[in-house]
């Protein structure tokens, strides 16, 4: 998709300040947005580390229809720094989330899973990603 300059990765959730909890204070992520009352939903969106990229996660005041992820639903976050990972994986587990076993043996090679509030996966992968 050339001349495309940003996209955004949504989903709502009903498990909102957990959710954030998680991805703010637990990955580190940094919030570059929000929203209150917008025909009925609150939101927030985190950046990645290039802000062209970044997630939301949404509330309706009449909750979310979405039925819970598969374990094979991934949000994959490439770092090549195991001590990052290393640091990551300690904030969360204060925070209550541990480490659990990936559908897709794959993951666990180089990665670490982890469930967040709604129960969706990301995977803490101990790599510098996709070369180009």
């Amino acid at each position: 998709m050339q001349g495309s300059v940003q996209f955004r990765i949504a989903r709502p959730t009903d498990n909102f300040e957990q959710v954030i909890k998680f991805y703010e204070e637990g990955l580190g992520l940094k919030r570059i947005g929000s929203f209150q009352n917008h025909d009925g939903y609150d939101g927030v969106m985190f950046g990645l580390p290039d802000v062209k990229y970044h997630l939301e996660f949404t509330r309706h005041i009449s909750g979310s229809p979405c039925p819970a992820p598969t374990k094979d639903n991934l949000l994959v976050f490439y770092i090549p720094e195991i001590n990052e990972i290393n640091k990551i994986s300690s904030r969360l587990s204060l925070l209550g989330y541990q480490e659990v076993s990936p559908e897709n043996p794959y993951w666990k090679e180089k990665g670490m899973t982890i469930e967040d509030p709604d129960g969706w996966r990301i995977v803490l992968m101990n790599s510098s990603g996709l070369s180009s």
